[in-house]
């Protein structure tokens, strides 16, 4: 057992297999709903025997913000990505941080690679890709997604058969985009060529059924069977989720929308930025309709910002308003990717910028979806029992980028 130090923390992986796993939208209702169902029998062993309690996530609760801080190992303001979407002010452009030029932090697989650990990285979405293999590859680990398997190259990737290993690559927008990375993370440990693992999946699923829907319970069984497979071949696992999720529909099935740079036009005038950190490629999920925004003021507006924000904090369905001060100390967000101030709706309501910016025929069949607190508490699993300083801060305020820390430190495996 070899440590290794990234971002201020020592890591003393055991001397087994270790498996972190971050379940896309899996709200613990999700597993709630298939444990009553008894469709996840591993899972159960798993809470009985090791650990299952909640974590706190990042704020907004969206994918790259999370994972960046999952595999960091640190929060927002330390790796600096706030969003999966943010305004450039300086190079007055909005952009997706869908690459690894947007953190500021290393990532703990190229220090868990040179430590003498076998490191891979499988994920759905493959705009996680280049956050997760930053400076990986070139130590001689592997990352790849289940979106463009088919694309994996010895030299980009790490490895080049995929195919071969794991199937025939799988379509973004089904169960199998998710069931094929944990499928990845068993052959890979299986053929020995792995040996430290982070799986990420994806939302489609959760953002398209609720969690006592049939096609649910059938994903989550499926999840369960790999957990299984992962468990005989002798790994420790953590699981934990970048965010939950939630129906925001009105009784009539319609999306519940707040359409904030619209209102604030409105009263205010033209000029308003409303930057929504859900947006990014995969629109058929929500439509970039999330429940938390971040609002920039026109250039050289007269208006006081108090005015402004009391206006919006009075809209119903907004939850809070903090100017950005505020909400980088209370939310860990970097400041220089913040707007004027931000805004979080509720549980059943999402923010958007105008009706003519989002497309509401893809979501025909409802809006389930995230950014807000209501989506920040998630899952937090390990297959093993934890060591008394560990189960101790366990009943505090874990985070969920803290899991590899548990994983590594923390369990008695």
């Amino acid at each position: 057992m070899t440590p290794f130090t990234v971002n201020g923390r020592t890591y003393l992986p055991p001397d087994r297999p270790i498996v972190g796993l971050c379940l896309d939208g899996s709200a613990d209702e999700y597993l709630d709903a298939a444990l009553a169902h008894a469709c996840m029998p591993h899972l159960l062993d798993i809470s009985v025997n090791g650990y299952r309690g909640l974590a706190r996530g990042q704020m907004p609760s969206c994918t790259n913000v999370n994972n960046a801080s999952i595999v960091t190992g640190v929060p927002p303001n330390v790796h600096g990505i706030g969003g999966n979407y943010f305004y450039d002010a300086a190079a007055d452009r909005e952009v997706m941080t869908n690459s690894a030029s947007f953190l500021r932090a290393p990532t703990i697989f190229p220090a868990a690679q040179k430590s003498g650990r076998k490191v891979a990285v499988v994920t759905a979405k493959d705009k996680l890709r280049g956050f997760f293999a930053d400076g990986l590859i070139e130590a001689g680990g592997i990352a790849f997604s289940s979106e463009r398997a088919g694309q994996a190259a010895k030299p980009t990737h790490g490895i080049d058969d995929v195919k071969a290993l794991v199937g025939a690559t799988p379509d973004i927008y089904t169960a199998e985009a998710s069931l094929y990375v944990l499928r990845a993370g068993v052959q890979l440990l299986e053929a020995g060529r792995a040996d430290f693992l982070y799986l990420s999946t994806t939302d489609f699923m959760q953002h398209s059924f609720p969690p006592e829907a049939s096609e649910t319970l059938d994903f989550y069984a499926g999840i369960d069977e790999h957990l299984g497979r992962l468990l005989e071949l002798g790994a420790v696992i953590g699981i934990t989720a970048d965010h939950g999720m939630n129906a925001k529909q009105k009784a009539d099935g319609s999306p519940n929308v707040i359409y904030l740079e619209t209102l604030l036009g409105e009263k205010f005038g033209s000029g308003f930025r409303v930057i929504l950190p859900i947006t990014d490629p995969h629109l058929l999920h929500h439509g970039a309709l999330g429940s938390f925004a971040q609002v920039h003021l026109p250039p050289g507006s007269d208006v006081k910002l108090g005015a402004i924000m009391q206006f919006v904090r009075e809209l119903p369905g907004v939850t809070e308003v903090l100017d950005q001060t505020n909400a980088a100390r209370l939310m860990e967000l970097p400041p220089d990717r913040m707007g004027d101030f931000v805004v979080c709706s509720g549980r059943d309501v999402v923010l958007g910028r105008t009706p003519a910016w989002h497309d509401l025929s893809l979501l025909a069949e409802g809006l389930r979806s995230h950014g807000g607190r209501y989506e920040e508490m998630v899952p937090f699993i390990l297959s093993q029992a934890l060591k008394p300083e560990y189960a101790a801060k366990a009943k505090g305020d874990p985070r969920n980028f803290e899991l590899f820390d548990f994983l590594c430190n923390g369990t008695i495996a």
